[in-house]
């Protein structure tokens, strides 16, 4: 069948329109975006490889609240409760069960599809050691969190993070969020506050 001529640019056009006026403000075009995304982990301005080993390494050695720049890839294990605006997960990152981390996840950058046990999971973000209560926060489930797994709001301040569950990305929107002060994470996650002198967690 043939197309009358321009159909193919007003089919366009169309589409740009219907997205503009109707569909990304339901989050969908927001999401189709970052589907299979490429997203890259910076510490100090500098690429960061993915250093499981080393995060293991913190959650063994380091005192409690040690803090550094974490980029993990591993398998979700567990989905645990939502905690004020907050999605908290279980990645398993090494060979032994022991070998966790929570990840802590603000709603305010993006909303996250529900997630399954076994899906493919990669995080960017600030690591802490979480093992004993601090500053009011309990101990992290996993003994060890990574946070600020998000676009920054002011990337001049502070690194941009970010989260991959089976290929989709997530953190990057910061439409409804911005620099004010951090909010506690619930009862899972511990010394989230003063983010390089605060800012969103």
């Amino acid at each position: 069948m043939k197309r009358a001529p321009g159909s193919k640019y007003g089919m366009m056009l169309g589409l740009s329109l219907a997205l503009t006026l109707g569909l990304s403000s339901s989050g969908w075009a927001q999401d189709q975006m970052f589907a299979g995304a490429q997203a890259e982990c910076l510490a100090g301005g500098q690429a960061l490889n993915i250093n499981n080993d080393a995060v293991l390494g913190w959650k063994a050695n380091s005192k409690n609240q040690y803090r550094n720049r974490a980029h993990i890839e591993g398998t979700l294990g567990k989905v645990y409760g939502d905690q004020s605006g907050h999605h908290h997960y279980s990645v398993q990152i090494g060979p032994k069960n022991s070998d966790t981390v929570e990840v802590i996840y603000n709603e305010a950058f993006g909303a996250v599809a529900p997630a399954q046990p076994g899906a493919k999971f990669e995080a960017c973000g600030d690591y802490i050691t979480s093992n004993a209560p601090a500053g009011g926060y309990p101990v992290s489930p996993d003994g060890a969190l990574v946070h600020w797994v998000h676009r920054s709001p002011d990337p001049g301040s502070h690194d941009s993070g970010f989260i991959m569950i089976d290929g989709q990305l997530y953190g990057q929107d910061t439409s409804k969020a911005g620099p004010h002060k951090p909010r506690g994470h619930g009862k899972h996650g511990n010394g989230n506050q003063g983010n390089n002198g605060g800012g969103q967690p």
